[in-house]
C-alpha cells in the first residue's frame, strides 16, 4: 500500500470519528436543550462525513488500487497525489473554522468560505488529473 494511500484511510477514519461525535451532538440538540450553536452543526457533521470520510477514503482507495500508468510511474504522478491530500484537508480544515465561525457571527467567515471551497476544487481537480489516464479500455 502506498504511503498516500495510508495517509488518505488514516485521515479518513479520523474524520469519520469526528463526523459521527458531531451527529451524536446534532441528534442530541434535537431531543435536549442544549443550546442554538451546538443544534445547528448538521451542515458541519455533513461535510465532515462526507468529505472528511468518504471522499478521503475513495480518493486513497482508488489511488491505490486503479490500474497502473505506467510501470516507471505506476500511480503517476505523487506529487499531484499529495496536492490532492493537502488541498483537500485544508479546505475541509477551514471549512470547518468557517461553519464555527458562522454559528457565532454570520458575517465572519465570508471570505474564507470562498478559499474553502477553492481547496477542496482544487483537490478534485488534481485527484482527476491524476488518475483520469489510469482509467483504460481493453
Amino acid at each position: 500500500m502506498p504511503p498516500l494511500t495510508r495517509w488518505f484511510i488514516r485521515t479518513a477514519l479520523l474524520y469519520l470519528m469526528l463526523s459521527l461525535i458531531s451527529g451524536v451532538l446534532v441528534a442530541a440538540g434535537s431531543v435536549t436543550r442544549f443550546p442554538y450553536p451546538i443544534a445547528s452543526l448538521s451542515t458541519l457533521y455533513f461535510q465532515i462525513l462526507m468529505v472528511g470520510w468518504i471522499t478521503q477514503l475513495i480518493f486513497g482507495v482508488a489511488y491505490w488500487m486503479f490500474p497502473t500508468f505506467s510501470r516507471e510511474h505506476p500511480r503517476r504522478s505523487p506529487m499531484l497525489g499529495w496536492v490532492a491530500y493537502v488541498s483537500l484537508n485544508a479546505g475541509l480544515l477551514l471549512q470547518v473554522v468557517v461553519e464555527l465561525l458562522g454559528i457565532v457571527n454570520a458575517n465572519a467567515a465570508g471570505w474564507m468560505g470562498g478559499v474553502s471551497i477553492l481547496l477542496q476544487f482544487a483537490a478534485a481537480l488534481a485527484f482527476v488529473i491524476n488518475t483520469w489516464n489510469r482509467v483504460k479500455g481493453r
